[in-house]
């Protein structure tokens, strides 16, 4: 399962200000090809800024079109949800469908993805109040500092203003930062206690600690530390006390219900039907219980109660064995829209190593020029990386662009290991070089096969 946090910091335009045009424009800056894919959730994106604008008694009967990618792996899905995500500042949540099992039997249910996406929009929502008050708490923290310091440094005869205000002086010039305090710090809890129920085992964790909580409240000890190390304590107890739980309850709840983001990866291992063979943990029982996430139903949450109408779900799979009509009808057309994905060739891994802005060329280039390294590839470099890329998924197993990251690894596997040590920083990588460096192993498909 893969979570993914939204950064405040980061430069991408308001999505309700992009039309879908400038969307795929947007995602184009990351991802190669892939435009029926870009074009749908684009257009899903869009249609949510549409819904806002409308009645509220007709935006409540406007469902999102949940969108189902088919394509092998390593082309894009994942990312374009991702990016999209990003994009729009949502809560977004990657989670794989065959991890879940029918209720009745032991595993992740499915409503714990959505008590997961809420613990996100949560986790946003709180980071965000956080950065508005941190100057607040930041100087509350220095007036905590303050009367730290002031009862073993005020002299009898000095009046207690003058004393403060050098001791404020000192501080903000970070000169007391080696300085050692006492302060009072909560005592940790005991182990977490996990029982499993029907709400999940981290709901029921949660509600067994509030209780204790109350039954048993927390106990402080005094801790020495130096004043760099206690300004960051007292920081995240200041930052606690001015933010509203309740605040961030209500409005991750909002954000969830009006822009959560679920994707659904590996949605074609639980198409199978009851009467194929191999283990198989009820995959059409599974089926069955997203279908009510996905319609709309209410789920409990530590957060509160949490509507899934309006949460747009994006399936994925590569639906090599079975195919979406394997899928139960029901759940079939709750996913409106589907869009192929296609395979890879050598002249999108071409595009791939060099055109996102954060390129495997790009990456490692930089990587590398932390240790001084000067490292530089010719054209006829990234041809011959992208042909290999290309002979090993044809011969081995196709695994799409990540098949880059393994050959790009090997390629540069003594470079990296000598780079400390090299005496000559300039390093350009050529076809040769990479004729040398994997040209064997591309030729003996059974060495590839382990090392490629």
């Amino acid at each position: 399962m893969v979570y993914y946090f939204p950064s405040a910091q980061e430069p991408i335009e308001a999505s309700d200000s992009l039309t879908p045009r400038q969307i795929v424009a947007e995602l184009d800056r990351y991802i190669i090809g892939q435009a029926a894919a870009k074009r749908a959730v684009a257009i899903a994106l869009r249609n949510r800024l549409r819904r806002q604008q409308l009645p509220p008694e007709l935006a409540e009967e406007v469902a999102p079109k949940n969108i189902l990618m088919i394509g092998p792996t390593g082309v894009g899905k994942t990312e374009i949800a991702r990016r999209l995500a990003r994009l729009a500042r949502s809560p977004f949540l990657k989670v794989e469908a065959s991890k879940f099992t029918e209720v009745g039997y032991v595993g992740r249910d499915v409503e714990s993805m959505v008590r997961d996406l809420v613990h996100i929009a949560a986790e946003m929502v709180r980071a965000e109040e956080t950065a508005a008050i941190r100057a607040r708490a930041e100087r509350a923290v220095e007036e905590r500092l303050l009367e730290l310091l002031l009862p073993g440094d005020i002299a009898p005869a000095e009046p207690m203003t003058g004393t403060r205000d050098k001791l404020r002086r000192q501080l903000k010039a970070g000169e007391l930062e080696d300085r050692v305090v006492e302060i009072q710090m909560r005592a940790s809890s005991g182990p977490a206690i996990e029982v499993f129920s029907a709400a999940g085992i981290e709901e029921m964790d949660f509600k067994i600690q509030d209780l204790l909580g109350n039954l048993m409240p927390g106990r402080s000890k005094s801790t020495r530390l130096p004043i760099h190390e206690a300004r960051k304590v007292l920081q995240r107890e200041e930052e606690g006390k001015l933010v509203d739980a309740d605040r961030v309850a209500r409005r991750a709840l909002e954000r969830v219900e009006q822009g959560g983001i679920i994707f659904l990866d590996e949605i074609d291992k639980i198409s199978g039907r009851e009467a194929g063979r191999g283990p198989d943990v009820s995959r059409e029982g599974v089926q069955r219980d997203l279908l009510p996430i996905i319609e709309g139903t209410t789920v409990k949450t530590r957060y509160g109660m949490v509507r899934t109408d309006h949460v747009l779900f994006i399936g994925a799979g590569a639906f090599h064995v079975s195919k979406p009509a394997d899928l139960i009808p029901e759940l079939q057309g709750r996913f409106p829209i589907r869009v192929e994905l296609h395979a890879l060739d050598q002249s999108d891994f071409v595009r791939i190593l060099t055109e996102p802005e954060s390129s495997l060329v790009k990456q490692y280039t930089a990587l590398l020029a932390t240790e001084g390294i000067a490292l530089a590839f010719s054209e006829d470099a990234i041809q011959a990386i992208a042909a290999c890329a290309t002979a090993v998924n044809r011969s081995a197993e196709n695994i799409g662009a990540r098949r880059l990251h393994t050959v790009m690894e090997k390629l540069l596997e003594e470079i990296s290991f000598e780079g400390p040590d090299l005496v000559e920083k300039r390093v350009l990588i050529d076809a040769a070089y990479v004729e040398k460096q994997l040209g064997d192993l591309v030729r003996d498909q059974d060495l590839s096969r382990y090392i490629l």
